[in-house]
């Protein structure tokens, strides 16, 4: 929240993957930065065997589907990063107990903090390098996520009084990316929004997403995906328009936190 301030943000969104855990810690530091607060989390989805990923804003935390998401996604993230370390044991030295350590207090493990563990053992020199060439998923190394299906997840988050949002839909580095008909199948399901304005879409492929998502009726999103240390991404990289915004968070059923 005060990278948020210093960056002069009005408002700023946490999302985590598949937690909660970080809102209250986040909430705290409204009054204190001036910077008003979306609550939301980033769920791990797949679907036609593609990892997907879709923003959740402003749900009720206690729902059902969401603690049941949240507790078994947790349980499989884990068993998913024991297993890509197990792999790449056989040719880094890197261990399990490395990433543990690295993960600290982290309610949840996963290939940030493998990518981290392969940083500290100077196998490479950033979290970025890692992730396009040892835990990319055409690397022998990846392991795919056990997850719910897109459309479920979206489903999940529209019946808990939030907004879903498809997440940077055409970031090619990271592996396969899902078809505009595909897109159209998430929109019918209940899908709010998709994120354009994100540095892992290409800029030739953003004219095309934004005429595909007038076509929708899906709001267009801006997102810096920052991760704080270890990426590139700097916070207000990609902001979202003023209009989009009030449309999101209208009729939710959690409010944003205002200072």
């Amino acid at each position: 929240m005060c990278a948020a301030a210093e960056a002069h943000l009005d408002v700023m969104g946490i999302s985590d993957h598949d937690t909660v855990a970080g809102w209250e810690e986040a909430a705290n530091a409204v009054s204190c930065t001036g910077v008003s607060l979306v609550r939301g989390m980033e769920c791990t989805t797949r679907y036609d065997g593609i990892d997907i990923h879709v923003l959740g804003i402003l749900f009720d935390p206690a729902d059902q589907a969401i603690r049941s998401h949240i507790a078994q996604m947790a349980n499989s993230r884990e068993i998913r990063a024991r297993q890509i370390v197990d792999r790449l044991e056989q040719d880094f030295p890197v261990t399990w107990n490395d990433v543990v350590e690295l993960a600290g207090d982290s309610r949840s493990v996963g290939r940030p903090h493998i990518a981290d563990a392969l940083v500290g053992r100077g196998v490479v020199e950033n979290r970025s390098e890692a992730f396009e060439r040892i835990l990319h998923t055409s690397s022998p190394y990846y392991v795919p996520q056990i997850a719910p299906s897109t459309p479920e997840a979206i489903e999940m988050i529209n019946n808990a009084g939030g907004r879903a949002i498809l997440a940077h839909p055409k970031a090619v580095k990271r592996g396969k990316t899902v078809s505009d008909r595909t897109i159209e199948l998430f929109a019918q399901a209940g899908l709010f929004g998709v994120e354009i304005d994100h540095r892992d879409n290409p800029v030739d492929a953003r004219p095309a997403l934004v005429k595909l998502a007038k076509r929708l009726g899906l709001a267009r999103f801006g997102a810096s995906d920052y991760h704080g240390a270890g990426k590139p991404n700097t916070l207000g990289e990609g902001v979202t328009d003023e209009a989009v915004y009030f449309s999101a968070i209208n009729g939710t059923f959690l409010e944003v936190l205002h200072p």
